[in-house]
């Protein structure tokens, strides 16, 4: 769950950068994204396997 606590002299626009840069930072989205459709056992695998094989492929980049 993401919270912003007002500080004093906090404008709204700030509060809702505070709030925009916290939901990109814990991967709110990217998990929303992820589970808005249902996907089988078994192409999670897949996707796993896919992405230890390009992890691998380039060990000196970061994996973020």
């Amino acid at each position: 769950m993401v919270f912003v606590k007002a500080q004093p002299g906090d404008t709204s626009d700030s509060l809702i950068r505070k709030f925009t840069r916290k939901v990109l930072a814990e991967g709110v989205l990217q998990d929303l994204k992820k589970r808005e459709f249902y996907q089988k056992p078994a192409e999670i695998r897949k996707e796993k396997k896919r992405e230890l094989k390009r992890r691998l492929k380039h060990p000196g980049r970061r994996n973020y």
